[in-house]
């Protein structure tokens, strides 16, 4: 190569170089400063179906998405959001003990286990920061036994085999009628069985009966192979489901938890503005049936979505511990320090609500209009009664003889009644119409039908009103239409 060769080639050497470098530095200039990721752990109990406006449907619809600051300290972070479904509340919280999940949603007693297992021994907090759904009463929880069971009270599984979600809101539930009647767990063949593998084991008679949370005590019945026995409405005691937080993650981004919050509540709107819009996309997306969710959810359902944190919630709280202590299965645990409303009133206050009025009432949507068969006004929700239409939706009937009645007229046009739902007499809590016991009679010339969600008491209403108790087809064949 001769001397102009060389300088030729170090020439375009060095204006490749320089090229290669103002490249580079566009390039540079051009990306932007790197993003903060935030991950967000959230453990959600999808086929929970007092969970669901806290999880999936937020998941679903993009509701958390749409809350989450984007301004100030937020501008440049990107979120990551990681679902994590489970059947029940404990391994939520050790999934938020070993910092997989900052935020997780479980029922009463796994709460107050969540908050004593931070308070006795993790660097951190967990904080109650809302609530999702709540039976003032304790509905909800309870015990199944097979349909051809010839158990119809929970004293009838004395001795017998009995298996529940062990640390559940439903173990609370079993520990607490228990303790009531003055039994011990060793009075059954009491062993700790999931939802999943309690329900086959019911379906295949290889246990007497199953104690379970939300919907189980429903969904069993209403898939057709088992009969509820008994209910937590019994224990007189609140259940609810409710969020908890890590306080380290909720202090570093408290608008996160109020975005979180926020997101709940419209989900809780969306819910009530179209139950059965909302019943039917939670079948899509859990595979809990329709009906059943809209037992729970739809208007007069056995739960109240509001997630104000109301002084009987904590009071309930601290009885649940003095269960669980007595037992010896919880430690030293301060409910006080660890319900914190400064989220859920900051998101009340940023949707322009008033927290301190939804924090006192106790109310329902409930059902209403009027009666297309019988005529007048339902203006007693719970004496009324829904007949649910295939293709036609859902319609309300003020009694439960009007109801039975619709179901006849409906059948007798050869119309398919999905299911119809009555209320209990007693309890005053939905009841699927056929899965009841009723009181039959006459009543001023006309057929008087009482339902009950448990034969004793049935009977026990018969015996003193002169009537007769009876299935879902005789309550039918009396009804007429």
């Amino acid at each position: 190569m001769n001397a102009h060769s060389s300088n030729t080639a170090q020439d375009h050497n060095k204006s490749f170089a320089g090229r290669l470098g103002a490249l580079a530095l566009g390039c540079f200039l051009a990306l932007p400063v790197s993003a903060e990721v935030l991950t967000i752990g959230i453990g959600t109990q999808n086929t929970t179906t007092n969970t669901v406006t806290g999880g999936i449907v937020l998941k679903e619809l993009g509701l958390l998405e749409k809350h989450l600051p984007k301004t100030g300290k937020y501008k440049d972070i990107q979120y990551k959001l990681e679902w994590q479904n489970f059947t029940s509340g404990p391994p939520v919280t050790n999934g938020m003990v070993a910092n997989t999940l900052q935020i997780g949603m479980m029922g009463d007693y796994p709460l107050l286990v969540n908050g004593a297992t931070f308070q006795n021994g993790n660097a951190t907090r967990s904080r109650l920061i809302a609530l999702i759904a709540y039976n003032a009463d304790g509905a909800g929880n309870g015990v199944v036994v097979h349909k051809d069971s010839p158990y119809y009270e929970l004293a009838d599984l004395k001795g017998k085999k009995l298996s529940v979600p062990f640390g559940s809101a439903a173990h609370g539930m079993l520990l607490k009628a228990l303790e009531d009647r003055g039994w011990k767990a060793e009075d059954f063949e009491l062993s700790s069985q999931s939802p999943e593998v309690g329900t086959s084991s019911l379906q295949e008679k290889r246990i007497d009966g199953h104690a379970d949370f939300v919907p189980f005590a429903e969904l069993l019945p209403y898939r057709g192979f088992a009969r509820k026995i008994f209910d937590g409405v019994e224990t007189k005691v609140p259940t609810f489901h409710g969020v908890v937080v890590r306080e380290d993650f909720a202090t570093k981004y408290p608008e996160v938890v109020v975005a979180y919050i926020k997101a709940l509540i419209e989900a809780n709107d969306w819910v009530r503005s179209n139950p059965v819009q909302a019943a039917t996309k939670i079948e899509e997306w859990t595979r809990v049936e329709k009906e059943v969710a809209y037992m729970f959810l739809g208007p007069s359902g056995v739960h109240t979505l509001d997630p104000t944190i109301k002084p009987k919630w904590v009071e309930t709280i601290k009885y649940d511990h003095g269960v669980l202590q007595r037992m010896g299965r919880v430690k030293e645990f301060d409910a006080d320090s660890w319900v914190d409303e400064t989220y859920v009133r900051q998101a009340y206050k940023e949707l322009g609500r008033d927290y301190d009025q939804q924090r006192v009432s106790f109310a329902n949507y409930e059902i209403s209009g009027t009666d297309p068969l019988c005529g007048g006004t339902i203006d007693k929700p719970r004496e009324a009664g829904e007949v649910w239409i295939d293709g036609a939706g859902i319609t309300a009937y003020k009694s439960a003889a009007c109801t039975l009645a619709a179901v006849n007229k409906a059948r007798s046009e050869g119309k398919k009644v999905g299911v119809a739902f009555v209320f209990d007499q007693t309890t005053r809590i939905k009841l699927f119409a056929d899965k009841a016991f009723y009181a039959l009679g006459s009543k001023d010339g006309k057929a008087s039908i009482v339902p009950f969600l448990l034969k004793k008491d049935a009977e026990a209403y018969a015996a003193t009103n002169g009537s007769k108790v009876g299935g879902y087809d005789e309550a039918l064949a009396l009804a007429g239409s």
